[in-house]
């Protein structure tokens, strides 16, 4: 592999065998990595788009050498990750969303110096690090606090800043800002963004299904759905992909499932919906304003009430709509295909 880049994946999959609770307890697949293949350059932010269950996780905890694969290979550092995992961790940290770490005797301070002891840090500078690290996620006043008193967010902060104490040269981000507040979240986005300037030869996998937290972050994102990567390249290269098409948002009321409606209508196959107590937004991807001509008058006919129309620019969420056929919130699929 060469030495520029960072991570390379070769036809990976993962399989996980479940035994039904049947009388014949026949043990059945679930294929949570059907063959992906991807490469990161050195110095690189990359993102993995996906819904819950598309496969983000179980390629993160396999580069992290938590999961074998089933088959194919990968590389972290120019190590094989089957093959050689203990010379992998030397490279690598983690950070992972929701994540219940550390120990609940041990105050915050306590428990990232032994961390970074497990790194062989010196602890005079582990120590001015934990301090500058904890500054920044705004945990400064909870240092001596016992890790059982520290709530599902805070212990997150914890863990972010256990994953940059030993500035790893590849950092792995599995939903980091799960369960933070909006500030709180913008915050460590800035810190990263600021981290990989100063550090241009480290390299971050970030997993998210936050779009925005991925168009800020990354240089390139791979899509991914039901184990497959479907799209890859830069947010905007993406993007501009998308605008020879009408991206459009609608507002309608009276109505609180308009997929049934949408199935009747020819040529929309890719659309997502959120419903609001007052009504339901739809997102939709158009290749013509004939196609939204023939939407509207089958959602009047439904009884439905279009409150308003708006045509914008497409994001990366449109992206995943469009290479994937549905929202984040309908991994079934939404579509009338």
């Amino acid at each position: 592999m060469s030495s520029e880049l960072a991570i390379r994946t070769e036809d990976l999959r993962r399989v996980f065998r479940t035994r039904k609770r049947e009388a014949k307890k026949q043990k059945r697949e679930v294929v949570a990595l059907d063959g992906i293949a991807f490469e990161v350059p050195r110095g690189e932010l990359f993102g993995v788009l996906g819904p819950n269950g598309a496969g983000k996780t179980t390629t993160i905890k396999i580069l992290a050498t938590l999961l074998t694969p089933t088959s194919g290979h990968a590389w972290v550092a120019g190590i094989d990750v089957a093959t050689d995992p203990k010379a992998v961790r030397h490279h690598i940290g983690m950070v992972s969303g929701g994540e219940t770490s550390g120990y609940g005797l041990l105050t915050v301070e306590e428990n990232l110096w032994m961390f970074s002891q497990f790194y062989g840090m010196e602890t005079r500078a582990a120590r001015a690090r934990i301090r500058e690290l904890l500054a920044v996620v705004g945990l400064s006043d909870r240092a001596k606090t016992k890790i059982y008193h520290l709530s599902t967010g805070m212990r997150q902060k914890m863990n972010f800043v256990r994953g940059f104490l030993t500035e790893p040269e590849i950092l792995f981000l599995d939903e980091p800002t799960l369960g933070l507040d909006v500030q709180t979240a913008r915050t460590l986005r800035g810190f990263v963004s600021n981290w990989l300037r100063e550090h241009p030869d480290r390299t971050i996998l970030l997993t998210t299904h936050a779009m925005h937290e991925a168009d800020e972050l990354c240089e390139r994102v791979a899509i991914i759905d039901r184990g497959r990567i479907l799209a890859c390249g830069a947010p905007s290269n993406l993007k501009r992909d998308l605008k020879h098409e009408d991206v459009v948002r609608l507002r309608i009321g009276g109505l609180e499932d308009v997929r049934p409606i949408v199935a009747t209508v020819p040529s929309v196959s890719r659309f997502s919906q959120t419903a609001h107590d007052d009504c339901v937004e739809v997102d939709v991807i158009l290749a013509n304003d004939a196609v939204l001509t023939g939407l509207l008058a089958a959602v009047e006919a439904g009884g439905g009430t279009l409150l308003s129309l708006e045509k914008r620019a497409p994001t990366l969420e449109d992206v995943f709509l469009d290479v994937v056929g549905h929202g984040f919130e309908e991994p079934n699929g939404g579509g009338a295909s």
